[in-house]
């Protein structure tokens, strides 16, 4: 009838239709609600378990990095003991050199003069000598013991008269400490070191432990033994400057589960005695030992009153256990805030269903189909790689452009992945407001896997997309990002790549690879943005590396491979001390190649194995008659080649100027072996050959292999050095590489020092020698 409202439908005319429907609207609600509790709960259980052990990872890697500090120190002691016995052993060889002209007094003096002269050098140590057996650089009777110490407080070394008190070092206290009276000599234990644990020397008056060393002549006979004693706080004082949390604790026990140092965790004095006493519990000594070996790092419980710890330990270079306890709650404390804001959201949301159920349950489907569906970068909220490839499967004519953040990976490593975040989340806002600014319908951002961004942009001819390119280069270096109120220097590589006419056979990912390979491309020829040019193909490439071989052998033929000389500065004495030899290729017109242009081709024909021999004749017979030091540049294939180092070894048996040469191996080499590269080491250092590690800073510089490679130069990658002046990140990696390298007395070498504001920065950061054109290009002649 006219007037009146419409009728409600007959369903909700029967109460109990209107009963099922809310028996089941409440039914959805609490289905929902128990959804959300445990959508809630699975989520706060994931995100507790990923970033504790995060947190874990992290504290791992400081731990890590602490045990390793300990090491170098340790083992710097152990290689100063190791030098007092080759003193001996070499005073004892010309003893028995039978030189009427050197009595056996003034050898004594010699002798004592070296080993004085040589504690004087050992920082920190607190008393070292020589203890030969009886008869041994005296009479069958007597034993000749000179030991010297330096007493705290007073100039100078003092001698004690030991011979006067033993007639055997096995008597002496450090022999049992050290040793033991098991102990037998053999020749298998030459070279190796002895740790004492932490005891009081009344001789020096204070809390030392000592190192030992066997002596052995030509014959492998004992001669006696090397000792140094080194004050408790040489080991400690590297302790107590570790910091791993807020509230945790480091420790050092040594062999007998003696604590020496203290925990610094606080005042609350009984407090730091109890986690003492419930760590010397754990006798750690041995299970460090049996269970995990002396590198591994071990884990395990701690309980001490009403706190929680967890330990990371492991045994050190000296036997001692190094370690830290972290509290659980500090772990954990990551977790609190996202608890609170777990719960507060629940609430909201049960709330809210009450009023919106239908409405939220809708919305929340429709959002858990865009979840899984997700094409987004979680970190930027860009587009993410999956996005660009569908979208590149949907278009025809287009232009790619790849950004690729220069040195990422140093920022990462010096600043932290915070900063990293914070760099990444700074170029996509710069690149989505430029996109926004103009009005670039046409263009679109996306954020690819590690350091990468993209640009896709509509079918470009040559020109203008290099335009696009050096704007989009200019709106990442033309203002710098601040961290911490330090400003970072970025740059970038953009490779371009551009698709015409999209065959179907295509795949969707062939123009992104396009695009990656023009950013090597770049990259190889110093350039900031490359178009991928398909033209460039397999043909022209084989037949430049076929010129290319043919002009090689040929030269090699004639003779045409001569070395030019580059000089090293010696940023000390001012002058010029060293030179590296580079290998250049005389044109049939006398034009001169550089080895750039030719040493990948040889490395393909294996022909730089008859290069580097004909180098190391050259180089050797030029510098036979001279002064200074000269280098040789060698590959990881030329020092896993028999033949190679067999003509080496021959070059320095023959000239006998060892003392003067210095191999350079490059650190990016693609070493796959370290057992070959530490055997070349062994073989040429007896002739007093000098080990530099080439381009470090360019490869992985793994700390671990340079620790054990025994090397005497690092020569900072000219990448570093070169934008030293002006490039703030530059200079504080170069800072850390020369503190690391000082720890370790390894001499450091700056390259490409190409004017007085980098040679000056150079010398600010302590660097020892600088090489580059500031100083001399390669000659032909010295």
């Amino acid at each position: 009838m006219p007037g009146q409202y419409p009728r409600r439908p007959t369903y909700w005319k029967n109460p109990s239709s209107r009963q099922s429907v809310m028996w089941l609207l409440g039914l959805l609600i609490l289905v929902f609600v128990a959804g959300m509790l445990l959508l809630s709960r699975l989520n706060l259980n994931y995100s507790r378990d990923a970033l504790s052990e995060l947190r874990r990872q992290q504290i791992h890697e400081v731990v890590s990095a602490g045990l390793m500090r300990i090491n170098a120190r340790q083992s710097a002691l152990a290689s100063y003991t190791k030098t007092l016995a080759n003193v001996g052993e070499s005073f004892h060889s010309i003893a028995q050199g039978g030189n009427p002209e050197i009595n056996e007094s003034a050898l004594r003096n010699r002798l004592e003069n070296s080993l004085k002269d040589h504690l004087r050098d050992f920082e920190g140590a607190a008393g070292g000598g020589l203890w030969f057996e009886p008869g041994v650089m005296s009479e069958p009777d007597t034993g000749y013991m000179p030991y010297f110490i330096l007493n705290s407080g007073e100039p100078g070394l003092e001698r004690l008269d030991v011979e006067g008190r033993l007639r055997n070092f096995r008597n002496a206290l450090w022999f049992s400490r050290t040793l033991g009276p098991k102990w037998t000599p053999s020749p298998d234990n030459a070279g190796e070191v002895y740790w004492s644990p932490i005891y009081y020397d009344l001789n020096t008056e204070r809390a030392v432990l000592t190192l030992a060393s066997p002596m052995y002549d030509r014959q492998n006979n004992l001669l006696g033994m090397a000792t140094t004693a080194w004050t408790a706080d040489q080991i400690i004082d590297v302790v107590s400057r570790i910091t791993v949390t807020e509230h945790s604790f480091t420790f050092l026990n040594d062999r007998n589960n003696r604590n020496l140092s203290s925990l610094s965790k606080g005042e609350d004095t009984r407090e730091e005695q109890a986690l003492i006493d419930a760590i010397l519990a754990l006798e750690l000594a041995g299970d460090t030992g049996a269970r995990f070996g002396p590198k591994a790092l071990a884990t395990r419980k701690l309980t001490v009153g009403e706190d929680d710890y967890e330990l990371y330990y492991a045994a050190t270079a000296g036997g001692m256990v190094y370690g830290a306890g972290v509290p659980v709650d500090e772990i954990n404390a990551v977790l609190r805030p996202m608890e609170q804001t777990n719960q507060r959201i629940l609430v909201g949301t049960v709330s809210a269903m009450l009023l919106l159920s239908l409405y939220l349950l809708y919305r929340i489907i429709q959002l858990i189909r865009e979840l899984q569906a997700s094409y987004t970068d979680e970190l930027t909220g860009l587009p993410n790689r999956v996005r660009l490839l569908r979208d590149l499967q949907t278009r025809d004519d287009i232009s790619l452009l790849i950004i690729n953040l220069d040195r990422f990976n140093e920022i990462n490593s010096l600043f932290g992945n915070d900063c990293g975040d914070q760099v990444l989340l700074s170029i996509a806002t710069r690149l989505t407001d430029f996109n926004n600014e103009k009005d670039r319908d046409q263009l679109r951002v996306y954020r690819l896997p590690g350091d990468e961004f993209a640009i896709l942009a509509p079918c470009l001819e040559a020109q203008p997309i290099h335009e696009l390119a050096a704007q989009l280069r200019q709106l990442v270096n033309g203002e710098r990002i601040y961290w911490q109120q330090q400003p970072l220097t970025l740059d970038v590589t953009i490779g371009m790549a551009v698709r015409r006419d999209r065959k179907s056979g295509d795949s969707a990912d062939q123009l992104v690879s396009q695009a990656k390979v023009a950013v090597l491309q770049a990259r190889e020829q110093n350039r900031h943005h490359l178009l991928y040019d398909p033209a460039v193909g397999v043909e022209e490439n084989y037949e430049a590396n076929l010129y290319w071989a043919n002009r090689l052998k040929a030269a090699i033929d004639d003779d045409r491979l001569v070395p030019w000389f580059q000089p090293i500065y010696d940023n000390e004495q001012q002058r010029v001390t060293k030179y590296e030899c580079l290998v250049r290729m005389v044109e049939l017109d006398g034009r001169l190649v550089g080895a750039g242009q030719f040493v990948k081709i040889a490395d393909r024909l294996r022909l730089n194995r008859r290069i580097t021999v004909l180098m190391i004749e050259k180089c050797f017979a030029r510098f036979s008659d001279r002064n200074e030091e000269f280098s040789i540049n060698l590959s990881y294939g030329d020092i896993a080649d028999p033949e190679t180092v067999s003509k080496i070894l021959e070059a320095l048996d023959h000239y006998g100027i060892g003392n003067r040469v210095i191999f350079e191996i490059l650190e990016s080499d693609g070493i796959t072996n370290y057992d070959e590269i530490h055997h070349f080491i062994e073989q040429v250092k007896p002739f007093g050959c000098h080990i530099a590690i080439d381009d470090f800073g360019t490869g992985y510089s793994n700390f671990a292999h340079l620790l054990s490679l025994n090397v005497d130069y690092i020569k900072i990658d000219g990448s570093l050095i070169c934008n030293l002046h002006e490039d703030y990140t530059a200079f504080l990696v170069t800072s850390g590489i020369v503190q690391f390298a000082r720890s370790l007395n390894i001499r450091t070498v700056a390259e490409f020092v190409h004017n007085d504001a980098v040679q000056e920065r150079v010398r600010e950061l302590g660097i020892d020698f600088s090489q580059g054109d500031y100083f001399g290009m390669p000659e032909a002649l010295l």
